[in-house]
């Protein structure tokens, strides 16, 4: 049974500035669910928004018919909120790729956790037969930070979570950005947050490979193991 607490309640993003630009990205995204066939819909955070700007979602994503429905600072509960509001109503793709969490970081490592299980489960109600893809949240600031401890906690609990739930994938992509020195690299993250070109090519990588790997279930052939 999943807490309730702010991270396990949907909610939509407030509009201080009056101009409803999340709303629109929001309606947007369902008029594409009406428009596009998708075999897979990446949903989340600005994580996921950046690498559709990136060569790696041109060269690697693109070609396996993919939506992206990622929003710039969008918390746990924001995304919870977006799915049960249509996101994921008129789409039947083989895989959801889900990174969210990074921005919530005022809860704890156990609430982060929460949140993103009731996601989880949400999207198994929508789509009860696809396989979901949770990428590991990504260390953030270019030193040694409280904030990195706490996703680092993230992780740890969703190794031993994630693994007993059907049909859901957690893939490692948070190695090789901390270097020897505690600090991560611009030419990884250009600030210290955001991936670049590069940064991306080395996290998501292992995500194209596994999301072959599940597009193509059922062909012996093409028998492809994710990178670590």
């Amino acid at each position: 049974m999943v807490k309730m607490h702010p991270c396990t309640k949907p909610l939509p993003v407030e509009d201080p500035d009056g101009d409803q630009r999340w709303m629109s990205i929001h309606n947007r995204f369902l008029s594409e669910t009406r428009e596009k066939d998708a075999d897979v819909i990446f949903i989340g955070d600005s994580i996921l928004q950046a690498l559709q700007h990136t060569d790696i979602w041109n060269e690697l994503f693109a070609p396996l018919h993919c939506l992206n429905f990622g929003i710039h600072r969008d918390l746990i509960q924001n995304v919870l909120w977006r799915i049960q509001n249509g996101e994921l109503d008129n789409v039947r793709p083989k895989a959801v790729v889900l990174h969210v969490g990074t921005n919530n970081h005022q809860n704890t490592p156990e609430e982060i956790v929460d949140g993103i299980t009731e996601i989880i489960n949400s999207i198994k109600e929508k789509l009860p037969d696809v396989y979901i893809v949770v990428p590991s949240l990504l260390p953030r600031g270019q030193h040694p930070n409280v904030i990195r401890d706490k996703i680092n906690l993230v992780n740890e609990i969703l190794k031993s979570r994630l693994p007993i739930i059907p049909k859901v994938e957690l893939i490692a992509i948070d190695k090789g950005f901390i270097q020897p020195d505690g600090t991560i690299s611009h030419h990884d993250m250009h600030d210290y947050l955001l991936l670049t070109n590069a940064g991306s090519k080395k996290a998501f990588e292992p995500v194209h490979e596994l999301l072959l790997q599940l597009l193509n279930e059922g062909e012996p052939e093409k028998d492809l193991t994710p990178s670590e």
